[in-house]
C-alpha cells in the first residue's frame, strides 16, 4: 500500500480524499489524529505532500509510483485543477557552476540544460565566485508559476521518511530534545541496518513515536538510496564536473487548485470537520487568514457546515475583502496562468470598484506602440484599459478607450474560475476569446489553439468544451 505523509492547509481535505481511495496516511499531525478518531501509523512515507509557500496548490515528491498513485486521485478533485512534473525535484543531485554572485543573499547557479538554482551564501564555506563549480542538492523546489528557482544547498543527504544521512554529519543525533531524543540514538544500537561510513544520521521529529520496526525501514530505505548515489558518484564523490543532474531519487510534480477545486475540498473537509464556505478559498488568499478561517470555524460551529457550497453567490467575499483585501484603491496584479503551469503578469491596475458581490473594476493605463491582440486597432499612449472581474465567473471583459474616451474594442478572455486575491487575480487561459471591435462586429478567435490543446494532451476535452461553450455564450450576448 502506498504511504503519504501530508502537511499544510490542505491536509483534512487530501487525507480524506487519499483515505477513502485506498492510500495510507503517516505520521499524522495531532490536529489530523482528533478529527479522524482513528490511529495512523508512523512509518516511512513513499511520498510526501506539502502545501507551497503561496498556498496555491501542492507539491508532491517521493517514489514515482507513489507520487502517480496520489496524483491520479487528487488531479480529478475539480476541473480546474492541474498537474505538471517538476525537471528540478527534490532531493535531486546536480554539479552546478555559479553564473551570478556578489549580490543580495545568495547567487544563481547553472544546473545544466537551461536549469537555474539559487545557493545561499551562508550554506557555503566561503567566498562564492562566478564560475565556482559546487556537487549540490535541491533543498526546496519551486512550482512553474513562481518564479523563484529551486533552491540547492552544497550538501549531499539523504533522506529515508523518518530520518536523513548526510554526508555533512557525524554520528547519530535527533531533531528534538530531552529523553525521547536520547532514546532514538540509543535505540539505533538495537537497529540490524548500521550507518554508512562517511555518513551522519539524523533523526526527525516524526520519529519521535515510531517503534523499531519503523526506524529499521526508514534507516534500510536511507541506506539503499546512498548505495545507488555512491554508485553515481564514483570514486570522487566531492569533486564536481560539469553542470548537469546526477542522479533524481524522487520524483516531484505539482497541483494547481482552481476555485472550483478549492470548493471540492471543502466538501471533501466538511464530511471530516466543520468547515466554513469557501475554507480553502480563504486560506489561500492570505496566510494571516488561516487563524481567521479557524477561528470564524471554531466559534460558529456548525452554522456554515449546514450550508451547501457553491461557486456563485454562497462564498462571502464581501467579508474576506474587507478583512484581507482587494479594497478600492489598491493596486492588483493580473495573474494570466497558461494550462502547461507557467505565470504570465499582465500588469497592475488601480482597483477603481469593488462591492461585496465579488465584482471588481480595473483600470490600467497603457503605452503606445503595436495594436491590441485580434483587435487591429492601435495602441497609443493615454490608452486606457478598463477590466472588470467577477470572483467565479469563466470570463471577464477588458475595454480598450482612447484618450478622448471612444472605445477601441472588447477583448473577452475565457478561463478558469476567477479568484480574487488580495494583491493578484488568478485564473488558467483557456486558449479561446471573443472580441468586440470598434465597429460592433462580434467574433471568436484562437479556437484552433484550444483544439491543438486538447490534441496535445494539454487540456482535456471536459475543459475544452467547457471553454467552448462559454465563448458561444458570451459571443450571443455581446451579438444582442
Amino acid at each position: 500500500m502506498t504511504t503519504v505523509r501530508v502537511r499544510g492547509i490542505y491536509t483534512t481535505a487530501v487525507t480524506r480524499l487519499l483515505a477513502e481511495n485506498g492510500l495510507e496516511v503517516v505520521q499524522a499531525s495531532d490536529p489530523i489524529r482528533e478529527r479522524f478518531d482513528r490511529s495512523f501509523d508512523v512509518a516511512p512515507a513513499d511520498a510526501t505532500i506539502y502545501t507551497t509557500r503561496d498556498r496555491q496548490g501542492l507539491e508532491v515528491s517521493g517514489d514515482p509510483d507513489a507520487v502517480e498513485a496520489i496524483l491520479a486521485e487528487l488531479e480529478g478533485v475539480g476541473i480546474d485543477a492541474f498537474r505538471w512534473t517538476a525537471d528540478v525535484s527534490r532531493g535531486a543531485v546536480f554539479d552546478a557552476e555559479v553564473l551570478e554572485a556578489g549580490g543580495g543573499h545568495g547567487a544563481v547557479v547553472d544546473l545544466g540544460d537551461g536549469r537555474r538554482g539559487y545557493l545561499q551564501y551562508d550554506d557555503v564555506d566561503g567566498y562564492v565566485d562566478a564560475g565556482n563549480r559546487y556537487r549540490v542538492r535541491v533543498d526546496e523546489p519551486t512550482p512553474p508559476w513562481d518564479d523563484d528557482r529551486p533552491r540547492v544547498e552544497p550538501t549531499i543527504a539523504v533522506e529515508g521518511g523518518l530520518c536523513t544521512l548526510s554526508r555533512d554529519r557525524t554520528g547519530v543525533s535527533a531533531a528534538l530534545r530531552g529523553e525521547r531524543a536520547e532514546e532514538l540514538v540509543g535505540m539505533t544500537e538495537l537497529l540490524s541496518t548500521d550507518v554508512p561510513e562517511g555518513w551522519g544520521l539524523r533523526w526527525q521529529q516524526s520519529a519521535a513515536d515510531a517503534d523499531l520496526e519503523a526506524m529499521g525501514d526508514a534507516l534500510d530505505g536511507a541506506v539503499e538510496r546512498i548505495e545507488t548515489l555512491e554508485d553515481v558518484l564514483g570514486d570522487d564523490p566531492d569533486e564536481p564536473g560539469d553542470p548537469g543532474r546526477l542522479v533524481r531519487p524522487r520524483t516531484t510534480a505539482w497541483l494547481w487548485f482552481g476555485r472550483e477545486s478549492r470548493f471540492a475540498l471543502d466538501d471533501a473537509r466538511r464530511k471530516v470537520e466543520t468547515t466554513m464556505v469557501g475554507h480553502h478559498r480563504t486560506k489561500a488568499a492570505d496566510r494571516a487568514a488561516s487563524a481567521a478561517v479557524d477561528f470564524a470555524e471554531a466559534v460558529r460551529g456548525s452554522a456554515s457546515a449546514d450550508s451547501e457550497s457553491s461557486t456563485d453567490g454562497s462564498f462571502p467575499f464581501g467579508a474576506v475583502s474587507r478583512q484581507f483585501g482587494p479594497a478600492r484603491g489598491d493596486r492588483l496584479e493580473i495573474g494570466h496562468g497558461k494550462p502547461d503551469g507557467r505565470l504570465i503578469t499582465l500588469g497592475r491596475g488601480e482597483v477603481t470598484e469593488v462591492d461585496g458581490e465579488g465584482k471588481l473594476t480595473l483600470e490600467r493605463s497603457m503605452r503606445g506602440g503595436g495594436s491590441y491582440d485580434a483587435l487591429d486597432t492601435p495602441k497609443e499612449d493615454g490608452d486606457t484599459a478598463v477590466t472588470k472581474f467577477r470572483e467565479g465567473r469563466w470570463w471577464y471583459p477588458t475595454t480598450y478607450r482612447a484618450a478622448d474616451g471612444t472605445s477601441k474594442g472588447t477583448y473577452v478572455n475565457v478561463c478558469t474560475p476567477v479568484e480574487l486575491f488580495p494583491e493578484t487575480v488568478r485564473y488558467v487561459d483557456l486558449y479561446v476569446d471573443v472580441i468586440k471591435r470598434p465597429d460592433g462586429t462580434v467574433e471568436v478567435v484562437d479556437a484552433d489553439e484550444l483544439e491543438d490543446a486538447v490534441a496535445e494532451g494539454t487540456l482535456d476535452e471536459q475543459l475544452a468544451e467547457k471553454a467552448s461553450d462559454v465563448a458561444k455564450a458570451v459571443e450571443r450576448a455581446l451579438s444582442k
